[in-house]
């Protein structure tokens, strides 16, 4: 199963941990997209950076999409067209926010960057 994951905070202010663990993943910049394979060690790298990324299984037709787009690894995105959420970037997408994970609505926040 693969995973897109998407930095929606920037990253002013951030502790070194969670610093190093956004190189790991290679997102360093907002609206900036990866796609990795899923892993127990991923999991637990993306659930201590939850607050700064949405993530999500993303779908062989929005996968195709993104990998024309695709340079060194790492994807640019725009900002989605009709925001991230109704509450914002600093709510849990359960609660109708933006961050944590998407599962299969990952891939209409997708076609909305692109």
């Amino acid at each position: 199963m693969k995973l897109a994951i998407i930095r929606i905070r920037g990253q002013s202010n951030l502790i070194r941990g969670i610093r190093d663990t956004l190189d790991f993943l290679k997102i360093k910049a907002k609206n900036n997209c990866v796609i990795r394979e899923s892993t127990p060690t991923l999991l637990g790298m993306l659930k201590k950076v939850q607050h700064l990324i949405t993530w999500g299984e993303v779908n062989s037709d929005v996968e195709k999409k993104l990998k024309e787009k695709e340079k060194n690894g790492v994807i640019r995105l725009a900002p989605p067209r009709k925001g991230y959420g109704r509450k914002g970037v600093k709510i849990p997408f359960t609660q109708k926010g933006a961050y944590g994970d998407r599962k299969e609505k990952i891939n209409d926040l997708i076609e909305r960057m692109i």
